[in-house]
């Protein structure tokens, strides 16, 4: 058996074209620009790239795109000013800091300082307490966009049995609360977490988050099993290059599984698709609007 390839750039560039659609609705019937603002700290390379194609895809959505590049050296005191200053800004109705910050500053002052309604990355307490809690919440991208590549193969997770690995306030945590709200039951497994493979192999649905390359092999895989693979791990390649591999053995794994993510080119291509959703949907419940069709 080989496994169904989740291709995660189709259904990203689907979803994007469905926010495109409601932006056009939403401006047309309401004469609003849903606007995302993108803060950099620093000049890391990959967080550059990062921010680049939020900036182009944004702005492919129909939507405003405000970028805001501060120096690695910047004082945390004039961070929070320019958040406050993004707060009360009508224009913009997502605020997003891209991670990670310096040492110098403190993320989780900066976190906690974003307006929760605005809060596009999910991370704020207020939108992780109403996740958690069941209530409307801004969820952070990455698990949103794994809930998604999982329905394109389940019409519905009721009743499924999911184990997510991993423990992180922006996936593993996130994750948990999202398929519960999809009424699967969840196994929660991380590093300290006993028998592991026996966990994972009575699951429909295994979610690997642990940012170790290759870690989940075929014998965890119950037979015909999704897999959604959110690790990125560079290993070295051929001629001193490195190449790009996930959490799960993918070749192994295929042959066991029903569906599987590749990486690159599965949940990677999701987290910006998500993000203008979150944006559409700040938009749109900012100014009381009903919740947009995406």
């Amino acid at each position: 058996m080989t496994a169904r390839i989740i291709d995660g750039k189709v259904i990203a560039a689907e979803l994007r074209a469905r926010v495109a659609d409601e932006v056009a609705r939403v401006k047309r019937e309401h004469q609003i620009t849903p606007g995302l603002a993108v803060v950099l700290v620093g000049n890391d390379p990959a967080s550059e790239v990062y921010v680049r194609s939020k900036h182009t895809q944004t702005q492919a959505a129909g939507m405003a795109s405000f970028e805001h590049k501060l120096p690695e050296d910047v004082a945390q005191a004039d961070l929070l000013a320019l958040i406050a200053k993004l707060n009360g800004d009508p224009a913009v109705h997502g605020i997003l800091v891209q991670l990670p910050l310096p040492k110098s500053i403190h993320t989780e002052t900066i976190i906690n300082a974003i307006d929760p309604a605005k809060d596009v990355d999910g991370l704020h307490p207020s939108n992780a307490g109403r996740l958690a809690g069941g209530f409307a919440a801004l969820s952070p991208c990455t698990p949103l966009g794994c809930v998604i590549l999982t329905k394109s193969v389940h019409a519905s997770l009721e009743g499924m049995n999911a184990i997510v690995i991993g423990r992180s306030n922006l996936v593993g945590r996130p994750l948990v609360q999202l398929l519960l709200n999809e009424n699967a039951t969840v196994t929660i497994a991380h590093s300290r977490s006993r028998d592991l493979p026996q966990l994972c192999a009575r699951a429909d649905l295994v979610y690997a988050a642990v940012g170790k390359a290759e870690m989940v092999r075929a014998g965890w895989i119950k037979p015909g099993a999704t897999v959604i693979d959110i690790g990125i791990n560079r290993l070295p390649g051929a001629e001193g290059k490195t190449r790009l591999v996930g959490d799960v053995a993918f070749k192994e794994v295929s042959d066991v599984a029903g569906a599987i993510t590749p990486v690159p080119g599965g949940v990677g291509q999701m987290t910006v698709a998500c993000l203008l959703v979150n944006t559409l949907r700040a938009a749109c419940a900012i100014k009381g609007l009903p919740k947009p069709g995406v």
